[in-house]
């Protein structure tokens, strides 16, 4: 990248890709005084900021005058993975067929296919794959195409991504899968998916805690329902609780009750020597904590 400062027609021809101002743009580039990939500071070109500003006219021009897609900006996108995650199909379709490299990643990893999965932009998504994108390519942190679309609760991607190979039971570098990441965010209908794809119900993240632990510890009951025909672990998890310990600690009372139901036991001490009653009761959650000591009292008398 050139250290000279920005001319005053660099200036112009950026703002006029930014703003989709293609009578502007035009007269510039037709002016001679600029180069079409001319960069600010930033590595930004009038082809990125066209793509990423949605202003399909402008970025035609730009490429019909030579500007290239290649071109990165300093964190590593381009034009395709701005495009991508504005959800601009016809921009994406364009910079493909104007050999935009599809699997370009951004220095933190983050290529056009993640982006466009974060952002829900299915036909996008499509496209991409299509063109070659690879549907298992990861972060810096080993978050997958799947795993963002498990989190942000895109149930359409995440199923087209499943038939196209993505690998459904991948691990982030803290051991989160894409099933734990949907159970925490409380999307039972992406954790029902997964299940059904033949994930592993006890994977757990490096602190031990399960998907079941963390939809528990969230209160999400209809997340905890879909795990439960799984058989999950009910017992301690490697991080010295059960899910009841972590639904009886915020004092969810219909999550407690699933768990009693499912096989749960009330009489299981943690780490702390502590009982779900007797940590619902240090917390203040009366309800709970009679719930359980009830539940306590049921199987004693049996």
């Amino acid at each position: 990248m050139s250290s000279k400062k920005e001319s005053l027609s660099d200036a112009q021809l950026h703002l006029a890709a930014m703003n989709g101002d293609l009578l502007l743009l035009t007269r510039i580039l037709d002016s001679g005084k600029v180069h079409v990939d001319c960069k600010d500071k930033d590595g930004t070109t009038p082809l990125i900021l066209a793509s990423a500003n949605g202003h399909y006219e402008c970025v035609k021009e730009l490429l019909e005058q030579g500007a290239d897609p290649t071109l990165k900006r300093v964190t590593g996108t381009t034009a395709l993975f701005f495009a991508a995650q504005g959800g601009f199909l016809d921009i994406v379709q364009i910079l493909l067929d104007n050999n935009a490299p599809v699997n370009t990643s951004s220095v933190d990893g983050g290529s056009p296919l993640f982006v466009a999965c974060q952002c829900g932009h299915m036909d996008v998504v499509k496209e991409l794959v299509e063109k070659g994108a690879k549907v298992n390519t990861h972060m810096k942190d080993k978050a997958t195409p799947l795993f963002i679309a498990a989190q942000n609760g895109h149930y359409k991607i995440l199923v087209y991504l499943l038939a196209q190979g993505a690998e459904a039971d991948s691990r982030r570098t803290d051991g989160a899968t894409p099933l734990w990441i949907a159970a925490q965010m409380g999307h039972d209908h992406i954790v029902a998916q997964l299940l059904k794809s033949g994930v592993r119900v006890d994977a757990a993240r490096h602190d031990g805690a399960t998907a079941l632990f963390k939809a528990a510890h969230k209160g999400h009951s209809a997340v905890v329902s879909e795990l439960l025909r799984y058989k999950p672990s009910l017992g301690l998890l490697s991080n010295g609780e059960s899910a009841l310990h972590a639904a009886a600690l915020f004092g969810h009372l219909s999550v407690c009750k699933q768990l009693i139901a499912a096989g749960a036991d009330p009489l299981l001490s943690n780490q702390d020597n502590l009982t779900p009653s007797k940590l619902a009761a240090d917390h203040k959650h009366n309800i709970v904590s009679d719930y359980l000591k009830n539940c306590v009292n049921r199987t004693s008398n049996k």
